[in-house]
């Protein structure tokens, strides 16, 4: 295998590996197409993301409900005029839209709309999904699958087949968020437990796991939680991640997911668009790790201020995998920011991205401008290490590459602590 000794050699070795890297995205909201309409593509979907929704609304004096009245097309029009014609569309969600069309050989110059439209619907979503995972080298997927969502547990319970390019993730939210709401749900689907957290209640909701578990067979058990997300606490939800989540994750040998730091609707009128972020206390994060070293956690955070503790929280615990720059902190100053801390405190031991795509769309944009960070950033890091007299080979670099882009991941699964 090839030697690099000089700079020139080691930008184009870094560019190509990761260009070639197939791609485990270890955490969407993209669903198979056996569950209809849940899974979200086409270009006038990509227009009306919750991204672009709310950037648009800081420009119109128009109340919310007027915006929601309107149809699809209507919405998509009226923010493609806001934001791609009456404004420059620089924002990280303007450009990821106009990546996609690029890649999927549009003309973005003309600006055309309808004849954007025009191209989704003459494509199958079956051929759309191959196309996609193509112009992404997306090899694999994680899904976000809720149970307590009527219409994605019917395909579950009735009509799932699956495709072996996606993967199950058991989203828990409403056990740990909302359970003085949702215990009732439980019971109605013959599960003997009450708002109380008596010892029955524990086994049941553990059956409720495992049950789901059996069903999905899910990589992981994943939840989005607030930044005043606390263990241990006098409160049903860390009582709930401490009697229910921890013990079934080590039976089943499955990590338990969080992602920490959302404020939901603070701003109600925009909906999915109204949610905002805090500051967490990584306090629990340690805790877990610590008190439960035989279980595994994948963790991302949404404040920026708490990367630099989630870091050396990974350098503590070999059973904490930081993954991603999630949600407000997918934009490329932070994304490359983030990346660089993670690669000088934790090597190459991390999963530096995921797309957290809800449109199948976005996989294209959000990879693409990922992939260009992460090599920038692998580049200056082998150089810093080529400057000393290191001898970097070609392979090692593909070593590497293979690893931040989906080896870690599978690798994780399948570690015993």
């Amino acid at each position: 295998m090839k030697v690099i000794r000089n700079a020139y050699d080691l930008r184009k070795a870094v560019d190509r590996f990761v260009d070639q890297a197939k791609i485990t995205d270890v955490h969407t909201h993209l669903f198979t197409p056996d569950f209809g309409d849940l899974l979200l593509w086409g270009i006038d979907e990509l227009i009306t993301y919750h991204y672009l929704i709310a950037e648009t609304m800081r420009w119109l004096d128009m109340p919310y409900e007027k915006f929601w009245s309107l149809s699809k097309t209507e919405q998509a029009d009226l923010i493609w005029d806001t934001l791609f014609i009456k404004n420059s569309p620089y924002s990280e969600a303007c450009r990821g839209v106009l990546t996609v069309l690029e890649k999927l050989g549009l003309d973005v110059a003309g600006r055309d709309l309808a004849s954007y439209r025009n191209f989704f619907r003459g494509m199958t979503i079956r051929e759309y999904i191959d196309m996609v995972l193509e112009i992404s080298k997306v090899e694999t997927l994680v899904m976000t699958n809720d149970p307590f969502e009527d219409a994605e547990r019917s395909v579950w319970l009735t009509s799932y087949k699956g495709d072996p390019r996606f993967k199950a993730a058991l989203r828990i939210d409403p056990l740990l968020n909302d359970w003085s709401n949702k215990y009732s749900r439980l019971k109605e689907w013959g599960y003997d437990v009450e708002e109380k957290l008596n010892g029955k209640t524990l086994s049941e909701i553990r059956r409720f796991l495992n049950d789901w578990i059996d069903r999905m067979e899910p990589v992981y058990m994943a939840a989005s939680l607030p930044p005043t997300f606390k263990v241990p606490e006098e409160s049903a939800r860390s009582i709930i991640v401490e009697e229910c989540i921890i013990p079934v994750s080590r039976e089943r040998d499955i990590p338990f997911a969080m992602m920490i730091g959302v404020k939901k609707l603070v701003n109600p009128g925009l909906k999915l668009a109204g949610d905002s972020v805090g500051k967490s206390d990584i306090n629990t994060v340690e805790y877990l790790c610590s008190k439960y070293p035989h279980n595994k956690f994948l963790v991302t955070m949404l404040a920026r201020e708490n990367q630099h503790e989630l870091c050396v929280a990974a350098r503590k615990f070999r059973n904490l995998l930081v993954f991603g720059c999630w949600w407000f902190l997918n934009n490329p100053s932070l994304v490359e920011e983030m990346t660089r801390m993670r690669f000088e405190l934790l090597g190459v031991s991390v999963i530096p991205q995921h797309s957290d795509a809800r449109v199948l769309d976005q996989l294209i944009y959000k990879w693409e401008h990922s992939r260009r960070i992460i090599a920038r950033v692998l580049y200056e890091k082998y150089r810093d290490i080529l400057d000393t007299g290191w001898v970097i080979r070609e392979d090692e670099i593909r070593r590497d590459v293979d690893k931040l882009f989906g080896g870690n991941f599978w690798s994780f699964l399948k570690m015993k602590f």
